[in-house]
């Protein structure tokens, strides 16, 4: 190997080494529960932390349906606490994973460890923010007798997990102020949604409000409170879920 080629090869495995540590330095600058969040809810007594899971139960019943919940890129699993709790309380068990590099696209398959957080759940649905929308997605089309169900907060799938032949229903919540998971992107992108499509759009709401972290990069101003835009998922999600089970 002559003298320049090397060099070359040295400069190229420098600039590789120096791009892979700040993309691993940018994935762990992660989202974190706002204060409000710590007020509404008592993350280290009423989420139970497993093994990179966070449960959540409801209390004085055994669920039967449970919901798998992928993050959006860096949000901190906790930060989806306050809306999980009260689906909880509605009767069904949820888990929100935990992803390799906090980067839901990496960890597609953490459904299949989610489901051993209670074996005797019957009916599995799962969801996603965010670009855990595309990821749960990509999850259920390969798991189609798995899965009973899918819902989008702010997200979508696309070609690449074309969901249009899938016989399980979809649930998209979306956010008229959302300027990144925008309504263009989701009217665009309906084709690729099951047949069994329900829409629901949160008046004033944007991206980072499916959560409680504080504000996100391009992203609109939200014309409502972000604890009110949780209460309409609330609202929701319970709703579409109350009658999938009757069903």
């Amino acid at each position: 190997m002559n003298k320049k080629l090397k060099l070359v090869l040295i400069i190229l495995l420098l600039l590789l080494a120096v791009y892979a540590g700040g993309f691993l330095i940018w994935t762990q600058k992660t989202f974190v529960p706002t204060a409000q969040l710590n007020q509404l809810v008592d993350v280290k007594k009423e989420v139970l932390h497993q093994d990179d899971l966070y449960i959540f139960k409801p209390k004085n019943m055994k669920p039967t349906d449970g919901i798998i919940f992928y993050p959006g890129a860096k949000v901190e699993p906790a930060a989806y606490s306050y809306w999980a709790k009260k689906v909880a309380d509605a009767g069904y068990l949820v888990v929100i994973p935990k992803m390799p590099l906090n980067l839901a696209l990496l960890g597609k398959n953490r459904a299949d460890e989610a489901m051993k957080a209670d074996p005797a759940i019957k009916k599995w649905y799962i969801a996603g923010h965010s670009i855990g929308g595309p990821a749960a997605s990509a999850y259920a089309l390969k798991h189609p007798n798995k899965i009973k169900g899918i819902i989008f907060l702010g997200s979508y799938t696309t070609e690449g997990s074309n969901l249009s032949k899938a016989r399980f229903p979809l649930l998209s919540i979306y956010g008229e102020r959302d300027g990144l998971t925008t309504k263009a992107k989701i009217n665009g992108n309906k084709s690729f949604n099951p047949a069994n499509t329900t829409y629901y759009e949160i008046k004033g709401g944007n991206h980072a409000q499916f959560g409680m972290y504080g504000p996100q990069a391009g992203d609109k101003k939200a014309r409502i409170s972000n604890k009110k835009q949780q209460d309409e998922v609330i609202k929701e999600m319970i709703s579409w879920l109350n009658k999938k089970k009757q069903q």
